[in-house]
């Protein structure tokens, strides 16, 4: 549906633009706009590598297990079977901790791994589980310590001060990160 939306906002968009008379204006935005694109992600791929890799480091060295291992406390009081399952456990902590830091790409194979491994604990096939409710929650709210990809669209759009925004960020996603687990874990009482 949403697809179809976008369509019809551009197609109206150029023929107005051409039938009052912008035709050349359209065409010319459109060229600078598809060219600063492409020169922007161009910019952010080696950070984006970089970030990916040593997420991809921390996974084999094991620093993930000990890191699972840390927080297993907190994460068996919020997560209720997946807490228990060391495979879930460990791609929940993977997801997590990519999203603290900012790489929300690098973060989505884990969390796919992770909502796997919970709809494998899931008695309910046809429902989601608490367990993954929460867990989309924390996924969409998770707490920025360092919001990498942010920095780097900031950088590369020549900002001032790139990081200047981690303190903001990290109050902003900490308070709906927590917002969201108590509305979670209350609207699980009733539902």
């Amino acid at each position: 549906m949403i697809n179809i939306i976008w369509f019809i906002i551009l197609v109206s968009s150029i023929v107005f633009g051409i039938v009052t008379g912008n035709g050349e204006v359209i065409s010319k935005s459109i060229v600078k706009t598809t060219y600063s694109t492409v020169e922007l992600m161009i910019r952010l791929v080696g950070m984006m590598c970089l970030w990916c890799g040593v997420m991809r480091i921390a996974q084999e060295s094991g620093l993930t297990d000990k890191l699972a291992k840390g927080l297993r406390p907190i994460l068996k009081k919020l997560f209720k079977s997946a807490g228990r399952d060391e495979k879930a456990l460990g791609n929940i902590i993977m997801n997590l901790t990519a999203n603290m830091m900012g790489l929300s790409n690098a973060a989505t194979p884990f969390g796919i791994k992770a909502m796997e491994d919970m709809q494998r604990l899931n008695p309910d096939k046809h429902r989601a589980s608490d367990d993954m409710a929460l867990f989309l929650v924390l996924n969409a709210a998770c707490i920025q310590i360092v919001p990498t990809s942010v920095i780097s669209i900031r950088a590369a759009a020549n900002s001032q001060n790139p990081a200047s925004i981690m303190i903001p960020a990290i109050i902003a996603t900490g308070t709906a990160a927590v917002v969201g687990c108590i509305c979670c874990k209350v609207l699980q009482k009733y539902f």
